[in-house]
């Protein structure tokens, strides 16, 4: 959709948790990496609150196109980036702060052409960056055990071999093209949802996002970019939407912040290993009363804060921070 024919109700949504992110790393200044620009909220928000120029990283073209309408004022400010924010390291070194709003932003939710949503009708598309492999293409080819093992370890759905076998007795009939498509048949059989519950679709359709876009896997390296492109004093800001994301940044932070407990409590103590990062909260950050209430979608929001010590930067395997592997049986 372009940006002249957007309609006004569909302006840049409010980013989440944005102003205690704002207070968790004042005072804002130098140079920052927005590596999920989305509709620009949190890039205009560390602008606004004193970033001299923000880096905004965005694989989907989209996005880049949004930032016509506001980008204006802030131009002179602004480099704007199309890529993955697991590279920034490749475009920008020694910058003041790093923010990553993760998952799929409300912009392509809200439009059915992207296939994200299973409350609207489109393609079954959800690639970000609008290019590879679809969703489409995993449900229609994906074998039976494969499509059960991405349910159940990506979207942690528990009926995921039951949902496979349906799935695949469908697409024998006929290609599985459309979003509301996969919905109905997850839905026809799982029972269905009771009242203040997720649709039955919500796990499947995050497991399909998941792998379509290798956000695990951008997850994990971009931690480790973020590293390395942060200078002695910077922050980097985390803000995730669902349990394994988070737990993969606090498991991250933990080793590198050296809060990592040891696996055998009655092992001899080990000298403390150098730490890449200060933890600026043991816990995360949730949003409060007042947010929840302007805006339900921040009620699964999470945010952590650290900060970059003069440590070098090193590497940390996937399995050090629980990092799901999904091999899709090929």
């Amino acid at each position: 959709m372009s940006a002249a024919a957007r309609a006004p109700e569909e302006a840049p949504h409010v980013p989440v948790l944005l102003q205690p992110l704002l207070k968790a790393v004042a005072p804002v200044s130098g140079t920052w990496i927005d590596g999920t620009l989305g509709a620009g909220g949190y890039a205009r928000g560390l602008l606004d609150a004193g970033a001299d120029h923000v880096i905004g990283i965005d694989q989907d073209p989209e996005a880049h196109e949004l930032a016509l309408d506001w980008i204006g004022p802030y131009a002179p400010r602004m480099t704007l980036i199309e890529g993955n924010f697991a590279q920034m390291d490749e475009v920008a070194e020694g910058v003041d702060g790093v923010v990553l709003d993760l998952g799929v932003s409300s912009m392509q939710l809200d439009q059915a052409e992207r296939g994200f949503s299973f409350m609207k009708d489109g393609p079954l598309d959800m690639r970000m960056a609008q290019e590879g492999e679809s969703a489409a293409d995993l449900v229609n080819d994906l074998p039976e055990a494969a499509l059960a093992d991405l349910l159940y370890i990506y979207g942690e759905e528990r009926a995921s071999r039951r949902i496979a076998k349906a799935i695949v007795k469908a697409r024998a009939e006929a290609s599985i093209a459309s979003t509301l498509q996969l919905a109905e048949i997850i839905e026809a059989c799982l029972p269905r949802a009771k009242p203040g519950q997720s649709h039955p679709a919500t796990r499947s359709f995050q497991a399909l996002r998941i792998a379509v876009n290798d956000e695990y896997g951008a997850l994990w390296q971009g931690l480790m970019a973020a590293e390395r492109v942060l200078k002695p004093g910077g922050m980097l800001a985390v803000v995730t939407f669902h349990s394994v994301e988070d737990r993969m940044v606090k498991r991250f932070l933990q080793a590198r912040g050296g809060k990592q407990a040891r696996a055998n409590r009655y092992a001899p103590e080990t000298e403390a290993p150098a730490v890449q990062f200060e933890l600026i909260s043991r816990k995360a950050i949730a949003p409060d009363a007042t947010e929840l209430a302007a805006n339900p979608r921040a009620r699964s929001a999470k945010l952590r804060v650290a900060r970059r010590t003069e440590v070098p930067a090193g590497e940390i395997d996937a399995r050090d921070i629980a990092m799901p592997d999904w091999k899709g049986g090929r």
